[in-house]
């Protein structure tokens, strides 16, 4: 196992600090209005079809504080750092990370003002894994995944990067056995060059960020496994203390989409987690270059036909969506089941000539030893007795 001093701290995924807004009732009229995402995806009409009842999403952050906007979705959960108290009900970033991811994916609103979630009726788990923001350690990230598997949590939203490691991919191995939904933020140019871990593992729904006008973000990173885009640039959200707050990142990408699997798993509780992201990938709007892309992944999020659209299942085991090779080349096995003209038997012809040989032979054999006896007979007769 590596140590907890040779590992690379967590990593929150905001590009920009998050400007926090004054939580007053005039500003809360206003935040609804200021969530230009809730339109861009159509946010209302998808709420006509699910809003995420009966789903619980694990927030792995710096804890969730119970803002006015999202209290009543929010669960008790726990504090995995070293030394840490509490039920992770209480955020240690200054500028309310965690809550802010939260209030993405579930903030509940006050009727028709403050803060609106992609999935307003869905259950928030807070998993506080560091003391404050950019200061945690990934073994305690790891612990919160596992712990979340224990609490039979349908999604991960992972709005961070964290080093990568076996017992990483370990964990996350474990969230898929558990048919889990996993997504996590890519991450952001101005820290990062790669897409980060855990999104960079194959199966995390991997998500880079999108602007105002659907275009890939200038700070959003590029890479193969990239799955999805959602938006990320002058997000509004709930923040710590009672507030609000407007920033960029791949982290808010990842909270948007996290509530459009809460969306999707509550309209449809039989389909697997594989199926779920199956159904995202398959009706995301293409951009950029055609099919998958190191940009937009699938292409940017698209809610409504995620939760209406007539989408065939995975055949049997096929590999999911998520996959860095969703167009994989057609095995041996594959080839020779398009060929329709059956290959001639050889071994049928090797054997009937081989018994044609052998009656040959025996024929030749037989006829030869009736001539000798023939000779030898004929010679018997011919031959004088000799004398007593």
């Amino acid at each position: 196992m590596i140590s907890r001093t040779t590992r690379a701290a967590v990593v929150l995924l905001c590009a920009t600090a998050a400007a926090v807004l004054p939580g007053t009732p005039a500003l809360a009229d206003q935040i609804r209005d200021n969530q230009w995402h809730l339109r861009y995806l159509n946010i209302a009409e998808a709420h006509k079809i699910s809003q995420g009842e009966g789903v619980t999403v694990a927030v792995i952050d710096t804890g969730v504080d119970p803002h006015p906007d999202l209290r009543n979705n929010l669960l008790p959960g726990t504090v995995t750092y070293p030394g840490g108290t509490g039920d992770g009900r209480q955020d240690g970033d200054p500028d309310g990370h965690g809550t802010g991811m939260a209030g993405l994916i579930a903030a509940h609103g006050r009727g028709n003002s403050g803060a609106l979630g992609i999935a307003p009726k869905a259950k928030i788990l807070p998993i506080r894994d560091s003391r404050r923001k950019n200061g945690g350690d990934p073994e305690d990230a790891i612990e919160g995944i596992r712990w979340a598997i224990s609490q039979n949590v349908d999604v991960i939203n992972f709005s961070g990067a964290i080093s990568p490691s076996i017992e990483l991919r370990e964990a996350i191995e474990e969230a898929f056995n558990a048919d889990i939904v996993v997504v996590a933020a890519a991450g952001n140019r101005s820290t990062d060059y790669l897409v980060q871990y855990p999104a960079a593992i194959d199966g995390v729904v991997a998500v880079g960020s999108v602007d105002r006008r659907g275009n890939h973000s200038d700070t959003s990173v590029t890479g193969k496994q990239v799955v999805i885009t959602a938006p990320g640039v002058d997000i509004v959200s709930t923040a710590k203390g009672d507030k609000y707050s407007r920033s960029n990142g791949t982290s808010n990408a990842t909270a948007i989409v996290s509530g459009a699997v809460a969306l999707i798993r509550s309209r449809y509780p039989d389909l697997s987690a594989k199926e779920v992201v199956h159904r995202l990938t398959s009706t995301a709007v293409d951009k950029g270059a055609p099919g998958r892309d190191e940009e937009y992944g699938y292409g940017v999020l698209d809610v409504v036909a995620a939760l209406t659209a007539d989408v065939p299942p995975l055949a049997g085991d096929a590999t999911p969506s998520t996959s860095t090779n969703p167009n994989p080349t057609p095995t041996t096995a594959d080839n020779n089941d398009t060929n329709t003209d059956p290959e001639p038997d050889t071994t049928s012809t090797i054997l009937t000539t081989v018994a044609l040989a052998g009656c040959t032979a025996l024929f030749v054999l037989a006829l030869l030893t009736t001539l000798l006896t023939l000779t030898l007979i004929r010679r018997k007769k011919t031959t004088p007795r000799p004398p007593y």
